[in-house]
């Protein structure tokens, strides 16, 4: 009995060192510069966002957030960064439906998986919407209907890269509708967009966040929301739904993670601190500016949404409306 109450003791002992350990490298977090790696090129959606919050970061804790953008093959090369970083905190991911969850599913030869990174927050959503060349004599989801119906096989249809949350929304509008286009997948939104522009593809799916530059210099049309209701910053743009192509709304979202086995203490305090930032008064202007809904909560909560996507791709590979290459 007494060689039990010893070992009890020595195991109580080394729990109670662990985590007064575990608190201490949370109270000295971040001591030196940490890499917020962004799996797309710059001036995307995911860049804009990881570049407000890095900097609100860095001013509260006086320590550089640095940003590296790291494209190519949707996601799966900045994200692999990540996974086989060392689980400190001083190498975190913007997490984005592409690389954390698309990704890993649709890729036979992807080099990690969901369960490879923690989640931390979720910052935000936006609803994807349908953009063309103002060139084309589209301006609705109804014209657009009968433009690739007249156009079967001849339209370029741009994404962010293969798996990317853009390529999700293409599969879903064609499953809903059953149109024949050409996907080019490219690595991030921002190359798309100047192909866009410039005429080499006719159509891809983006967000207002990506796109804001070349909304107000009217170089894009937006033609279709794929959300249930429209949105606030362009109320005149019809939804998917009302004009009659349903099963096809699609969001874009943004968030944090870690590799797995980051101490949680760590992730506490990256979570506490990001929270109170979404609060801020111009952080939450300026996600409006952008068409962004603030969202937040505990690691748990990003936790749940994440499992809850990946069941809802799971189904479409299913059917068949994607297919794991």
């Amino acid at each position: 009995m007494k060689c039990f109450v010893q070992w009890m003791a020595c195991v109580s002992g080394c729990l109670f060192s662990a985590a007064l350990a575990a608190q201490n490298v949370a109270a000295s977090y971040p001591s030196k510069p940490v890499r917020f790696v962004v799996p797309f090129t710059p001036g995307a959606s995911n860049d804009i966002v990881a570049r407000l919050v890095a900097a609100k970061l860095g001013e509260a804790w006086s320590q550089q957030f640095i940003i590296d953008n790291r494209g190519g093959a949707g996601g799966l090369v900045g994200a692999d960064t990540v996974a086989k970083a060392v689980p400190d905190g001083y190498t975190l991911l913007l997490s984005n439906p592409g690389p954390s969850v698309n990704s890993p599913l649709l890729s036979k030869s992807a080099p990690y998986t969901v369960d490879d990174f923690v989640p931390v927050v979720f910052f935000g959503y936006a609803p994807l919407m349908i953009f063309t060349n103002p060139a084309l004599p589209v301006r609705n989801p109804k014209e657009l209907l009968e433009y690739l119906k007249a156009n079967a096989g001849k339209v370029n249809w741009g994404s962010s890269g293969t798996g990317s949350s853009l390529h999700i929304g293409l599969a879903l509008f064609q499953a809903a509708t059953g149109v024949n286009v050409t996907h080019i997948p490219y690595k991030g939104s921002a190359p798309a967009l100047i192909d866009l522009v410039g005429g080499q593809i006719q159509f891809m799916h983006t967000t207002t966040v990506s796109a804001e530059a070349q909304i107000r210099g009217g170089r894009v049309r937006v033609i279709g929301v794929a959300a249930a209701k429209r949105v606030p910053l362009l109320p005149d743009v019809p939804t998917l739904a009302e004009s009659g192509i349903k099963d096809a709304e699609a969001i874009v979202w943004f968030g944090m993670a870690a590799p797995a086995k980051t101490p949680r203490a760590i992730i506490d305090k990256l979570n506490r601190e990001s929270n109170r930032l979404l609060g801020l008064p111009d952080v939450k202007k300026r996600f409006d500016e952008l068409g962004l809904e603030v969202q937040g909560g505990t690691p748990e909560d990003f936790q749940k949404f994440i499992r809850n996507e990946v069941e809802r791709l799971k189904r479409l590979i299913k059917i068949g409306a994607l297919t794991p290459e």
